[in-house]
């Protein structure tokens, strides 16, 4: 609201990736946060904006209002209100380039600067309206990943498991008579435990790996049929 103000909102992405490699088989996390400058709303009678000035604050309050539109929309979806309503993200390039941000898989905080000034009343009011509204806002963030590579690591969590209760059960018959009911239920979990491993080199392989097999069974196959006719 002065000569020096930016009238312009600034948006800063920053792009993390995580790079793991298990037996040779690379994965990748990808994570996005965005740091946001919003440039606060402009009254021209109170700015005294003339020319380009009132037009790009009627330009930050265009896309202000939009962003509020997105808000209460994703509101009203959290409380269950807003069954059927189409989000307005591309009302504005504001909410286009937040749209992960807002209601995509993310978590969002938002921070708000207010005036102490009596004369900015209604400004602080709509302010604290504004955040009261994006508080309702309900997102769930969880890592996507490939159905493979989830299930794979699945399979070494439960592996994990399985050994640590393996470990933690001493062998029957140590010290004193064997347990027959302990007995097979270590051996169950010993058997669950090759069969996990067993999957878990099946679905690392790629195909490549597969094909090759594959190949080398029809071979192997056709020479087993061909010396029986012999």
């Amino acid at each position: 609201m002065n000569a020096t103000s930016s009238r312009a909102h600034t948006i800063i992405s920053i792009e993390f990736k995580q790079i793991t490699t298990f037996n040779g088989q690379k994965g990748v996390k990808l994570s996005v946060i965005n740091l946001v400058d919003l440039a606060g709303s402009e009254k021209a009678d109170q700015t005294g904006a003339t020319g380009d000035r009132l037009k790009e604050g009627c330009a930050i309050n265009k896309s202000l209002t939009c962003l509020g539109n997105v808000i209460s929309v994703l509101a009203d979806k959290a409380t269950g209100k807003g069954k059927g309503l189409v989000v307005p993200y591309r009302d504005s390039a504001l909410t286009r380039m937040l749209q992960n941000a807002l209601g995509g898989n993310s978590k969002t905080i938002m921070i708000c600067s207010l005036s102490p000034a009596s004369i900015n009343y209604e400004e602080t009011l709509s302010t604290l309206r504004y955040a009261d509204r994006a508080k309702k806002i309900q997102n769930k963030a969880v890592v996507n990943e490939n159905p493979q590579d989830k299930l794979i690591r699945e399979l070494k969590e439960e592996n994990a498991a399985l050994k640590l209760m393996l470990g933690d059960n001493p062998p029957p018959g140590a010290g004193v008579g064997p347990d027959p009911e302990q007995a097979e239920k270590m051996k169950k979990m010993q058997e669950e435990l090759e069969a996990n491993m067993a999957a878990m080199n099946d679905m690392q392989k790629n195909y490549q790996d597969l094909v090759e097999e594959e190949k080398k069974e029809e071979e192997e196959h056709q020479r087993k049929k061909e010396e029986e006719t012999e």
